[in-house]
């Protein structure tokens, strides 16, 4: 019975991000995100002078190892000199979906 517990509890979390809509984080992600991280997630040049960093491509190979909750956190919380962004949990997960596109 714990193991089938356990299976269900892990298979809903992983259902969980099935659900994100990746359509929806593009709108979200180009209202909140692209203002720095530039239409196709490769960063606003101005932007990471002014800030003084080295903005990674969203799109590479080190920005898409990351989970989608290692995401999702970023993106609420902010990571580096990037502030935190109002998005509740669903917008933060449409957003990663939309993130997931841009590989």
């Amino acid at each position: 019975m714990k193991l089938f517990l356990t299976a269900s509890i892990l298979g809903l979390a992983l259902a969980g991000s099935a659900f994100a809509d990746a359509a929806a984080g593009k709108v979200i992600y180009m209202a909140k995100c692209k203002a720095c991280h530039g239409p196709t997630g490769e960063g606003v040049a101005a932007i990471a002078k002014m800030k003084g960093v080295t903005m990674k491509a969203l799109g590479s190979k080190e920005v898409q190892a990351k989970t989608d909750a290692q995401l999702k956190k970023d993106s609420i919380a902010g990571t580096g000199k990037m502030g935190p962004v109002k998005l509740t949990d669903a917008e933060a997960g449409d957003v990663v979906a939309f993130l997931r596109t841009l590989k």
